[in-house]
């Protein structure tokens, strides 16, 4: 029910009007440049008929929004090994040198395919970045559970794109405050973090916001030391429990001192040809008397204080 909600409001994105009177960019055709686009490439394609494409014209897309393609594969390739591709691929034609086309959704029955050294079938649609995006939220939004890191990475390449986050939040199906924490993960956890834990499908998100604080703590370390913490083995899910458990070790120890050791004080100035020593410090003065049978100097200095400092008073008024 929820997916069929979500497949509906997102083709009606392509019927609203906007609520701020600026216009939005135009195509070539004077049509908006938006989300509404949406509709239009999805009736479009729904009338063609799917083409045999060979997997060697096909790239792949610069933004997926699953991190493991063969997660899964073999059962897919004995799938379509037995029964045939039932489900077409949709590509989009693309500019410049290498494979003719691009792979909008279905890269993993592409993948198959490739396995299987079939052609692929697939509908072929021209279309921009901003239209593949969305057709291709549309389709994996009805057809797989993305974890919550792979939503989060997914988020942030669309606001590269130039989504805005309510656009974002439609397309995803996620409110406003879950779909901060999904950005701020995503820009916070390093990429190379990320992809060595892997999608963690059974984690939820409070691991990796749990993570997120982690790395932001001023006594977190580099980079490149997180990602050698990162296990080599388990699963995702374990992979990112481990991690996290050990910079939780590491915030409680306590932080090595930085500070320079105190430095020895200075020496005391010897009294010219007498066991007296002394040391001047602001306005402290330090008395000290090496020889024994001379200790009561100490006590002569203190007895006649009050006399020396009438006789230095008397002299400095």
């Amino acid at each position: 029910m929820k997916r069929d909600l979500l497949a509906k409001s997102l083709a009606q994105m392509g019927s609203k009007q906007p609520d701020a009177p600026q216009a939005a960019p135009k195509t070539d055709d004077g049509k908006p440049r938006s989300l509404k686009s949406m509709s239009d490439v999805l009736s479009q394609v729904s009338s063609q008929s799917a083409q045999e494409i060979d997997v060697t014209e096909i790239a792949d897309s610069e933004i997926a929004d699953r991190f493991d393609v063969g997660d899964g594969l073999t059962d897919l390739i004995e799938s379509i090994r037995s029964s045939g591709q039932q489900l077409p691929a949709l590509l989009r034609y693309r500019r410049g040198a290498g494979p003719r086309y691009e792979v909008v959704y279905g890269r993993r029955r592409i993948a198959a395919c490739r396995v299987l050294g079939i052609k692929v079938k697939a509908y072929i649609k021209e279309m921009d970045q901003r239209e593949a995006l969305v057709s291709q939220a549309l389709e994996n939004s009805a057809r797989l559970e993305r974890s919550f890191i792979e939503q989060a990475i997914f988020a942030t390449k669309l606001e590269e794109q130039g989504f805005t986050r309510a656009e974002i939040g439609e397309v995803l199906a996620v409110d406003k405050g879950t779909l901060s924490k999904l950005i701020g993960v995503a820009r916070d956890v390093p990429d190379p973090v990320i992809y060595a834990i892997g999608a963690a499908h059974d984690a939820g998100r409070r691991p990796w916001l749990e993570l997120r604080r982690l790395v932001k703590t001023e006594t977190a370390p580099a980079e490149a030391v997180i990602l050698s913490l990162v296990p080599q083995d388990g699963t995702p899910a374990e992979k990112l429990s481990q991690l996290i458990e050990t910079l939780n070790a590491l915030e409680a120890q306590p932080a090595p001192s930085t500070s320079a050791p105190p430095k020895p004080p200075a020496p005391l100035a010897r009294l010219r040809e007498t066991p007296v020593s002394y040391r001047t410090k602001g306005k402290r003065l330090m008395i000290e008397v090496s020889d024994k049978t001379e200790e009561g100097f100490i006590g002569f200095v203190e007895e006649n204080l009050s006399a020396l400092y009438a006789e230095w008073k008397k002299k400095n008024v």
